[in-house]
């Protein structure tokens, strides 16, 4: 192998391809054998590091995942593994391109060079590719994090053993005065199961209280109660006018129009909220083209795409249609589907937006979203804003995990059970309160 026969093109020919065997099973052996050998001890010993890194890996993710969570939504852990595959990208790059080298293709057969030159081309291409192609992957998600996990406070801990997160829908579009929220619900999540409740609350509730803590209790100390514009999603644009309120809302990754929903959101269930996750609405389109669409089951008829109403309250002037049955939807007609009410009304609307965000949390599986990673990545700094700090991801990923195997309750807070201009906050609270408790254990 060092000291070859040039003068027998067979010889070398059975030589170049022994050298490409060896350099993809094992790189840095064609070094050692006919090379550097203090290069090819160098790769050897890399070689096995990553062998070893890689069988804890695998093993990792078949039998115990959360280490691989931590690194994962860990910008430290991250930087590190970063660092790591680049630096394997460029050793194999390196030995790959010696072993040709090494080869002395010139001397091997004639038939036999185009086909050696393109077996390593190929092989750079599979050794290389992937250990960069993660490279970039962890870019990616470092960039993710850092862009939308800006809190570096400490995780919040659970409350009566659950996480309670504020979803809030905005659309700030230019016929509005500001942000409001079209979509209000909460999921509470147990702590130990990821058991989830998703319960939704109107945004045309009346008379939304306050705890006696809130800065806005002091304003409304009976409730939200000002007269027609005085609907729970209003609250969103007083906060904002009146940033006073929540001097420091913007330290906590948060913003005074959050804050006050986020208020007003706890009176109304009675439940402690530890985060909250803001969708743009708009951006939610991108969000869902990046994920390739969600399955639905229209049940309600024929909904509206954009229009108004005429004198009898029917659809005119619209831009489509989404049919009836079940409908493979991109983000554009998923948006119309969770917010279409000209036909309908509000509360028939809430629970097809509980539809979407079910489908979200059940429909796609991790492969789906590492194959569009950086569309998806895109989508969802430019759609979400959320308070939810670095050092909660990994446990909040894992309950994800662990909801995915599990149905997902739901509770509206809607009439004829709840009346929305009236309503009895005991009895709310009382209905929060049971769908919200610890499943009861299995008979022995």
């Amino acid at each position: 192998m060092r000291n070859p026969d040039l003068g027998s093109p067979a010889f070398m020919t059975r030589r170049a391809w022994t050298l490409v065997l060896l350099n993809v099973l094992v790189p840095g052996s064609a070094q050692v054998l006919a090379g550097s050998r203090r290069l090819g001890r160098w790769g050897l010993a890399s070689t096995l590091v990553f062998w070893a890194v890689a069988l804890i890996t695998g093993a990792l993710a078949l039998f115990w995942q959360t280490p691989l969570l931590t690194v994962a939504t860990n910008v430290v852990a991250l930087t590190a593994v970063q660092v790591f595959l680049v630096y394997y990208a460029v050793l194999w790059l390196v030995l790959t391109v010696d072993t040709l080298r090494l080869l002395r293709i010139v001397r091997a057969l004639p038939t036999a060079r185009g086909f050696i030159a393109g077996v390593m081309a190929l092989l750079l291409v599979a050794t290389v590719g992937p250990a960069a192609w993660g490279a970039y992957l962890t870019t990616v998600q470092h960039g993710l994090l850092n862009s939308l996990f800006t809190s570096q406070a400490a995780a919040a801990e659970p409350v009566d053993g659950r996480y309670n997160i504020l979803l809030l829908g905005g659309d700030a579009g230019s016929d509005r005065t500001g942000l409001r929220p079209d979509s209000i619900s909460v999921a509470s999540i147990d702590a130990e199961t990821g058991a989830t409740t998703i319960i939704g609350v109107p945004r045309n509730l009346y008379n939304a209280p306050f705890a006696g803590g809130s800065p806005l209790y002091g304003e409304f100390p009976t409730g939200y109660d000002c007269g027609d514009d005085c609907l729970v999603s209003y609250l969103y644009t007083y906060g904002e006018e009146h940033p006073d309120l929540y001097p420091d809302a913007e330290a906590a990754s948060s913003n005074p129009g959050v804050e006050a929903m986020r208020d007003a959101v706890e009176g109304v269930t009675g439940l402690a909220i530890q985060y909250y996750v803001l969708i743009d609405m708009q951006g939610f389109v991108d969000l869902i083209d990046a994920l390739g669409g969600i399955q639905v089951n229209n049940t309600e008829g024929r909904l509206p795409i954009n229009g108004g109403v005429d004198s009898d309250g029917q659809p005119t002037n619209v831009d489509g249609w989404i049919e009836p049955g079940e409908q493979r939807l991109d983000g554009y007609h998923a948006l119309w589907y969770a917010r279409a009410r000209h036909g309908s009304d509000d509360y028939h609307r809430m629970a097809r937006q509980r539809e979407v965000q079910t489908a979200l949390l059940s429909q796609f599986q991790p492969a789906t979203v590492l194959a569009k990673f950086q569309s998806v990545a895109d989508a969802g700094a430019e759609t979400v804003d959320t308070d939810i700090p670095q050092g909660a991801l990994t446990a909040f990923v894992q309950l994800a995990l662990e909801a995915k195997g599990q149905p997902i309750t739901s509770l509206e807070i809607v009439p004829p059970q709840f009346d929305n201009v009236y309503p009895d906050y005991h009895a709310i609270h009382a209905a929060v309160a049971a769908a919200t408790a610890p499943a009861a254990d299995p008979a022995p």
